[in-house]
């Protein structure tokens, strides 16, 4: 019953951690999606024109090259001759200072002053323009292949350049290409992507004031999860706990069956001796093993069990194994014995003890043969031992044995009667028999573990 419950125990407690283990890795799973799906949004307005670059994170930076060429723009016809209008590359670098992969990204450039846009790479422009009041949204894949006619964009030609008018407030969004060639996304950690537009304004102006904004989202994978690891180190620990169960369970079952093997060997070999020493005298035949029985059902009693409870079991069953070597006449003998007679049948007891004295395999196995005819009260033999001096098994045994030849036919009298039995075990208490396995007997008698015929 303790096995099937200490198995139970362990079944659960390896059931709930896995459980746990496993809820554990859900929460990592939903925290990396629900972390993939945020969109992160930064605004770099003025900052991205003049601070350094950030040390973490994503960071945009707008920066103009050195090298500018200028044109005349004389969109009224007013007969300029000197050129009003510089152009400006500029190169928006993106940069992912974080361990996580940017999956997607916008930027949205918000002109604070009138600007002509004249081409962009590598991704495409979102442009929105206030035309009459009204604003007009166009997706341009290309600015170096833009078609004027193809749209309702507000555009100006400038020496056979086409460009496109962005006023105050107009502002275009950038979606970078995921093609093979420019493949701006996704951007890997600690890696960036550079797109860049040309476009014109007017001498000694620039875009700085204009406003500057990020948009994006990340795509972490599972294993950049802390919760995932410390799953996955639940999972590793519980796999080597249940190898470790299933080899210590199987090594143990070898074991069990092994020493149920071997128990039942010693068994065998033990009934088969006590057989030899009952069969002596057919009127005591069968006592070893009623004895050993009846110490068995007091020891589980007391509190005994496993291993001990099957040592006390043999130490009982071999109790008398020292008449072996009692004559015949003297064991059978239907009358008095003289006193020479009794002695001999006192020997009974050392002889056991000798016997037994080489036995090592269960730890003093010669205590019941040769101490259960010692009495409590210091008056029985071989060696006048009192009280708790008897060895405890040899109290037992003493009571067992005792109860077992008032309960049997003997050849020099017919047993006892149940009450005379009982009558016998009370009113010994203290003198022949312990008082406490006396007790013990007389209950297991009373709840009929023990059943008198």
């Amino acid at each position: 019953m303790l096995k099937k419950e200490k198995k139970k125990t362990i079944a659960m407690t390896f059931s709930i951690t896995l459980i746990l283990i496993i809820i554990l890795f859900v929460i990592s799973v939903l925290k990396t999606n629900s972390f993939n799906r945020m969109v992160h949004n930064e605004d770099f307005t003025g900052k991205a024109f003049s601070e350094d670059p950030k040390e973490s994170g994503v960071d945009i930076r707008a920066v103009p090259r050195s090298s500018t060429w200028t044109k005349l723009f004389d969109l009224n016809n007013e007969g300029k001759t000197e050129h009003d209008y510089q152009a400006y590359t500029y190169d928006f670098t993106v940069s992912n200072e974080t361990k996580d992969e940017v999956s997607s990204f916008t930027f949205k450039l918000t002109f604070d002053r009138e600007v002509f846009l004249l081409s962009a790479w590598n991704g495409a422009l979102e442009l929105h323009q206030d035309v009459t009041g009204n604003e007009y949204v166009a997706t341009v894949p290309d600015l170096r292949e833009f078609h004027p006619e193809d749209y309702d964009l507000d555009t100006v030609t400038v020496d056979g350049e086409v460009l496109v008018r962005m006023k105050a407030g107009d502002y275009l969004v950038y979606l970078p290409s995921s093609s093979e060639g420019a493949m701006e996304i996704p951007i890997e950690p600690h890696e960036g992507t550079v797109p860049g537009i040309i476009l014109y304004v007017a001498i000694d102006e620039d875009i700085s004031g204009s406003g500057l904004e990020i948009e994006y989202t990340f795509h972490r994978l599972l294993q950049s999860e802390p919760l995932f690891w410390v799953s996955m180190a639940g999972l590793a620990l519980w796999l080597i706990a249940l190898i470790i169960v299933v080899i210590t369970s199987a090594q143990i079952k070898k074991y069990e069956t092994k020493h149920e093997r071997d128990n039942k060997i010693i068994q065998e070999s033990i009934e088969t001796f006590t057989g030899f020493i009952d069969a002596k005298d057919p009127y005591t035949n069968g006592h070893s093993t009623r004895v050993a029985e009846y110490t068995r059902l007091i020891a589980k009693e007391m509190g005994y069990e496993g291993e001990e409870l099957d040592r006390i079991y043999y130490v009982a069953l071999l109790h008398d194994c020292g008449k072996i070597g009692v004559p015949d006449n003297i064991l059978r003998k239907p009358g008095k014995l003289t006193d020479e007679e009794f002695e001999i049948i006192k020997s009974h007891t050392v002889r056991g003890g000798d016997i037994l004295s080489s036995f090592k395999t269960l730890n003093n196995v010669g205590e019941g043969a040769l101490y259960h005819h010692e009495r409590y009260d210091g008056r029985g033999y071989p060696e006048g031992k009192t009280g708790k001096d008897i060895p405890l098994v040899a109290r037992m045994i003493c009571v067992a044995d005792s109860f077992d030849a008032m309960n049997s036919n003997r050849v020099y009298r017919n047993k006892l009667t149940k009450d005379d039995i009982l009558n016998e075990i009370k009113n010994n208490k203290g003198t022949q028999f312990d008082p406490e396995i006396a007790d013990v007997f007389l209950g297991l008698i009373k709840n009929k573990k023990i059943v008198m015929e």
